[in-house]
């Protein structure tokens, strides 16, 4: 399945997904109680297990991983989503200053929402533009 069409639960999944035939092959890694931390403590962050954590990260073009390509997809989405609904408050108030109600709050509050919005944004295609 294609990240563009994955179920918002595909985007939380810990596992890699099966493969056709299984996996065959194994690597055993030993590491210190130091190195273990860290990849349980890096596993963790990016929400995967330990052994997808080491897969993805050798074999990452360029240094992204699957991870974080949906944690950026999950990202966007979520901005996006925020953004609709902002749009939404942004007609409620013009209807209402159009039928000359007044505005108050309101607006500087979603005027916030919607700069706060667009830091976010720069900030996940800043991470795409690096990666």
């Amino acid at each position: 399945m294609s990240e563009e069409h994955a179920s918002p639960r595909m985007l939380d999944r810990k596992r890699r997904a099966n493969a056709p035939g299984g996996r065959r092959h194994f690597h055993q890694v030993k590491v210190t109680a130091e190195e273990e931390g860290q990849l349980l403590l890096l596993a963790a962050e990016r929400k995967v297990t330990v052994p997808r954590l080491l897969v993805e990260s050798a074999l990452a073009d360029q240094g992204e991983t699957s991870t974080d390509r949906r944690e950026l997809l999950a990202g966007l989405f979520h901005a996006r989503r925020l953004l609709s609904s902002i749009a939404n408050n942004v007609n409620q108030i013009a209807r209402a200053s159009n039928a000359g109600e007044p505005v108050g709050g309101e607006l500087a509050h979603t005027l916030s929402a919607v700069n706060l919005q667009c830091q976010r944004i720069d900030n996940l295609l800043d991470r795409l533009a690096v990666g």
